[in-house]
């Protein structure tokens, strides 16, 4: 993943440097996992990092963000002040077929079992 040389330029890893063990890595934490799953639901539609409500400190969602950026599970740019992000579907779909709607459709599951 080369350095990008802007500071308003985010660095991602390219389609060939995307590891199984790092989408992995950042698909098995919940509060990933749920990140994941509301920018699946605005497919083709950027979302920004605000949007995303979780129960955590923003240092902490900014963290979240980055494992999945770094792991080329999202595509993050700057619109303004915003970071918005999308799903590297097409990038994940590529490498690994049918991980990603698997992972989406079991944590589907998963929050409709586990629901009070």
């Amino acid at each position: 993943m080369a350095a990008p040389t802007n500071p308003r330029e985010l660095a991602h890893p390219t389609r060939a440097e995307i590891r199984l063990e790092a989408v992995l890595h950042a698909l098995s934490d919940p509060q990933r996992l749920r990140i994941v799953r509301e920018v699946a639901e605005m497919e083709g539609e950027e979302i920004a990092c605000s949007r995303v409500g979780l129960p955590v400190s923003k240092s902490t969602l900014t963290h979240h963000f980055r494992v999945l950026r770094e792991s080329g599970v999202l595509q993050q740019v700057y619109r303004g002040t915003a970071k918005m992000n999308r799903l590297r579907r097409e990038d994940l779909d590529a490498l690994f077929p049918g991980l990603l709607d698997g992972v989406l459709r079991a944590a589907e599951a998963q929050a409709v079992r586990c629901a009070p």
